[in-house]
């Protein structure tokens, strides 16, 4: 049998046949850990990350949040501002093999609100 890492992998590998971001529309990679939660807006044209936030982030501790389904709309609304700064407005959204549920939802669903569109 395998591991549920082994099946993220391979779930992560057959979305990523299917999508590549540009400079024109980024992808919007959303990573999940124990610990932490990451976001990065890449040119896989280029292979140049465009911008990124994360729960390490200063601007994330500042706000003194937790990487929970609270700090996950944090961390898309602060992912967005990112986005806005670099002039990114239209993304292609990677959720890295993990399931659409939980905190992977929250940031879709803040990045959306805050007016990144997908």
């Amino acid at each position: 049998m395998k591991d549920n890492k082994a099946l993220r992998q391979k779930r992560h590998m057959r979305i990523r046949k299917k999508i590549a971001g540009t400079s024109a529309r980024p992808r919007f990679c959303v990573s999940v850990t124990a610990n932490n939660i990451y976001c990065q807006f890449i040119d896989d044209e280029k292979g140049v990350t465009l911008a990124s936030s994360s729960t390490l982030s200063p601007e994330f501790k500042a706000a003194a949040a937790k990487p929970n389904m609270a700090g996950a709309e944090l961390l898309g609304k602060l992912a967005s501002e990112a986005a806005k700064k670099a002039n990114i407005e239209s993304v292609v959204f990677d959720r890295c093999g993990f399931k659409y549920h939980g905190r992977v939802k929250a940031i879709a669903e803040a990045a959306r609100a805050n007016g990144l569109k997908f």
